[in-house]
């Protein structure tokens, strides 16, 4: 995979049991973009592949139960719709606790499958688990470099669509940005400034750092 250490046979089976997971996600999307005439795949499929993707950027050396973590990120997230939680903050909070739980929870079991042989050790299952639940955020380098990873792929592949929604105005999507950018790490931002954003997502982004 991109720009990271090729993973031991038996995680490389449970990244494989991750993948057909995502392939079940009935939403669908264009690898490249709407209009290319590229053939669709389940979304949560190339969501979890950008993850990869930026993780080999934001850390090269990323050990397996790392890169597995951050190919689960999401783990069957359209089994639990936003929408079941009230739109508020403290829902949307309510909503993402759920869904981490629930992919941790449902990644462990899977990981313990019998198709992964040898076996993975509890241990690190569990460290698996407890990376895709985000604990010690702050204080966890694998964490931090994960949550730094989820916010480079939002401002690479979703960033541009969120913000031409109708129901959010421009100091929304400020706002949104400054709490991402706080999110990240040093190296995680480094990277966010290196990307080929838009102009209308530049504009945004200098206001969201410059304070404005």
């Amino acid at each position: 995979m991109d720009h990271l250490p090729e993973l031991p046979g038996n995680y490389a089976s449970g990244l494989r049991l991750i993948d057909e997971a995502h392939a079940e996600d009935p939403k669908r999307t264009s690898p490249s973009g709407a209009g290319t005439g590229e053939e669709s795949i389940p979304y949560e499929l190339h969501y979890a592949r950008k993850m990869t993707r930026w993780l080999g950027e934001r850390c090269p050396d990323a050990s397996p139960s790392l890169q597995l973590a951050c190919r689960a990120q999401h783990f069957k997230r359209w089994e639990i719709p936003r929408d079941t939680y009230p739109m508020t903050r403290p829902g949307y909070l309510s909503w993402r606790a759920k869904q981490k739980s629930q992919a941790a929870a449902t990644v462990a079991e899977l990981l313990r499958s019998p198709a992964v042989q040898p076996p993975l050790p509890d241990a690190e299952i569990e460290r698996v688990a407890a990376l895709i639940r985000k604990e010690n955020l702050k204080g966890d380098a694998e964490t931090q470099a994960l949550e730094d990873v989820a916010c480079l792929v939002f401002l690479d592949d979703q960033f541009d669509d969120f913000e031409q929604k109708d129901d959010i105005d421009e100091d929304k999507v400020v706002g949104i940005l400054r709490k991402t950018w706080a999110k990240m790490s040093a190296p995680g931002q480094e990277l966010a400034l290196a990307m080929q954003h838009s102009e209308r997502a530049k504009m945004l982004l200098g206001k969201a750092l410059g304070g404005s």
